[in-house]
């Protein structure tokens, strides 16, 4: 797995690209449901948004639409968790790379043993989780780029991938990113579709 620190700005163009809103967990938890239902073994999606934002609660959402074992919290700790399918549909693989600071790191995960096999989600992996979907030696390369915004955060598309508070010298930790604090506020989930896995499929809204 290559090392893509800093690469981010080299990503092809996007294939599709899609705004939802969602008002509230329940909203959020019954649209990546639905999300589900168009995703298959292999497919990698790359899950952003700032403290609370409702990355967990999404990929409890995306669990239940793939029919996985129940239990899904937010892997900060172990960074990687298997949820396996209680039927014939694909494992989750749940990863959280807010610690890692490369894809070498995440590489030593040993996540290319699952991939192929599994559905896998990677909190925190913009610049870092493409080459799980073979980018940029695999021109098939494709993923799903997944930003949740909440209404009262920042508001701008990319912002949340930034880790520390630069004016308070100090790493914001993501340890609590689902405490139930603004579970009903409403949130907008920006999906942008890379590659040729992701050209014309009709995503959910």
């Amino acid at each position: 797995m290559k090392d893509l620190t800093g690469a981010a700005s080299r990503l092809p163009e996007p294939v599709s690209r899609l705004e939802v809103e969602l008002d509230g967990a329940e909203a959020t938890q019954a649209w990546a449901a639905r999300l589900a239902s168009v995703l298959h073994a292999g497919d990698v999606l790359i899950l952003t948004g700032e403290l609370g934002a409702g990355k967990t609660t999404f990929t409890q959402g995306l669990g239940a639409g793939l029919g996985v074992r129940e239990g899904i919290i937010s892997p900060t700790f172990v960074l990687s968790r298997i949820h396996p399918a209680l039927g014939a549909g694909s494992d989750l693989v749940h990863v959280d790379a807010y610690r890692l600071g490369s894809a070498g790191e995440l590489s030593d995960l040993d996540l290319d043993a699952t991939v192929d096999r599994s559905v896998t989600v990677v909190e925190w992996g913009r610049g870092l989780a493409e080459s799980l979907a073979g980018w940029p030696d695999d021109p098939d390369a494709s993923w799903l780029d997944i930003e949740l915004i909440r209404a009262t955060g920042s508001g701008e598309p990319g912002d949340a991938g930034t880790r520390a508070d630069a004016e308070a010298g100090t790493i914001v930790t993501d340890f609590s990113d689902e405490d139930g604090t603004g579970a009903d506020e409403t949130r907008t989930a920006v999906v942008l579709g890379f590659g040729p896995r992701w050209a014309g499929v009709e995503l959910p809204n």
